[in-house]
């Protein structure tokens, strides 16, 4: 698994086990115990009463919210009648892939280890933005993990993953959190050669097939939006997966880039998600597509099978609840 480490505008996403996010809400309860107090006094009620008040109170607003919910066909897969392939088609307004040789020197990287490549992959998108990192996010992923999750992207090409959005009159309570949902799209590209040392501009190009996996991209897109322009929408959130690496150096080189809100790089850009809400749904890939890692993931296995197999039993509600377990 790979959890999150921040440096300190960029986001770095290094393989751990990460075991203090469950204690999330376990800090909101003893930050505002006394507070609740206060509420007991001037209500009459006990501290337990005011919880089970709430309880009822947030199940209503659930419910409400589900009531509310747009009806949204999940996954659309090609019918093999219509096409042979059974490849994921991918999306139209998808940015083209940016070579990694337009970022590294891989005649320079070819003879580097894997941690030299992770920690200069670290340094390169640290020093975008004029210095802040803002708007990327960066990994050196273990090719067996990104093997994992490609495989089931491949077969289960899109989710819809929640985000929180903290309510404005009480933002730290988080009984009273809603969410705004993104739609997640997987593509699969090419097969990228692997580097050579070899800097002769004359050198021949290798013909032969390359054994570097493919390619691949996840786009992240507000639902609403994507509902209503489909592949014309903006996707707010691009990861790209090099594979360049795989062959010779066991990793792949994850990049996140988030759309900024106008064109330009200057550092006072704006951008469409914070480096907060980029990093959970970077984190969500892993969630809901790295199956058998750990048991808390089985459920993420469950919902995204009901998602393309059985859309109809799909519930929105059991998709909040796997998702705020360990977001």
């Amino acid at each position: 698994m790979y959890a999150i480490r921040r440096s300190p505008h960029v986001v770095r996403l290094a393989f751990r086990h990460s075991g203090h996010l469950g204690k999330r809400f376990h800090s909101y309860e003893t930050a505002y115990a006394e507070k609740i107090r206060q509420r007991s006094l001037q209500t009459g009620l006990s501290v337990e009463e005011l919880r089970l008040k709430a309880r009822e109170k947030l199940k209503e607003e659930q419910k409400a919210a589900a009531a509310s919910l747009p009806s949204f066909n999940p996954p659309e897969i090609p019918s093999t009648a219509d096409k042979p392939s059974t490849r994921p088609q991918t999306r139209k307004d998808g940015s083209p892939i940016k070579p990694l040789s337009d970022i590294l020197r891989l005649t320079r990287v070819a003879t580097a280890t894997p941690e030299q490549v992770s920690a200069l992959w670290t340094a390169y998108h640290a020093s975008r933005s004029e210095g802040t990192g803002r708007g990327y996010l960066c990994a050196a992923i273990p090719v067996n993990l990104y093997n994992k999750m490609a495989k089931i992207g491949e077969t289960h090409p899109t989710f819809v993953v929640p985000l929180p959005r903290p309510d404005m009159e009480e933002p730290t309570n988080p009984d009273k959190t809603n969410h705004e949902f993104f739609y997640m799209e997987w593509g699969f590209h090419h097969s990228p050669p692997v580097p050579s040392p070899n800097e002769d501009p004359f050198a021949p190009t290798p013909q032969n097939q390359s054994p570097n996996p493919r390619v691949s991209t996840v786009l992240f897109t507000p639902l609403q939006e994507y509902k209503l322009r489909n592949s014309f929408a903006t996707p707010y959130l691009i990861l790209t997966h090099y594979t360049d690496l795989v062959e010779s150096h066991g990793i792949v080189l994850l990049r996140g880039e988030i759309s900024p809100t106008v064109a330009g790089g200057s550092s006072e850009a704006r951008f469409m998600l914070s480096q907060e809400d980029a990093q959970q749904l970077a984190m969500a890939t892993q969630k809901f597509y790295l199956w058998g890692e750990k048991d808390g993931e089985v459920e993420g296995e469950r919902l995204l099978t009901t998602f393309h197999s059985k859309p109809e039993e799909f519930s929105w509600q059991d998709l909040l609840k796997a998702y705020n377990k360990t977001i």
